[in-house]
């Protein structure tokens, strides 16, 4: 198994790409929550090249949906977790309830949050766009302010314009 790292640089500081054989299995922003533990060498593959023009496009609103090989590593109920943030459309919002209640229980909202904490790859697997039942922005391994900016990147054009501040 081949692992190796790019860093590329965002409107939100650097983000280190992870690819193992050939698919992108994490990202992480400088100083997020949660540090790459693998990174593997440095390398210029064409994934990488994919994903920086990707991030590119999505940070100037030419983007709504990632296009990229993934393989995210996680445990069966993250793993699902995961799933369900991708159905998440671009400019929307949903609790932890409305993901526990996908699963099928609603209490399962803590452990819908803890799985959302471990996504190995935050902005594709769309994981800021999960917020509190109150509509609070709670917790985001890259930091609030990230998450913050990226759902104000998201808002539909006619809320952003309304918006006074």
């Amino acid at each position: 198994m081949t692992t190796v790292h790019a860093v590329i640089d965002t409107p939100l500081g650097g983000l280190t790409l992870i690819a193992r054989d050939g698919s992108l299995a994490a990202l992480h922003f400088a100083g997020g929550k949660h540090a790459p533990e693998e990174r593997g060498e440095r390398a210029d593959i064409p994934l990488f090249a994919a994903a920086r023009r990707q991030f590119e496009e999505y940070f100037d609103r030419r983007r709504t949906e990632f296009d990229l090989p993934l393989a995210p590593r996680g445990k069966p109920f993250q793993l699902r977790v995961w799933a369900l943030l991708e159905e998440i459309p671009y400019g929307e919002t949903r609790t932890y309830g409305d993901l526990a209640r996908r699963l099928g229980d609603v209490n399962y909202s803590q452990a819908v949050g803890a799985a959302n904490g471990q996504n190995p790859l935050s902005v594709i697997v769309p994981c800021h766009r999960v917020i509190g039942a109150d509509g609070s922005l709670t917790g985001y391994a890259g930091g609030l302010d990230r998450k913050r900016y990226l759902l104000a990147l998201e808002e539909p054009a006619a809320v952003d314009a309304g918006r006074l501040f």
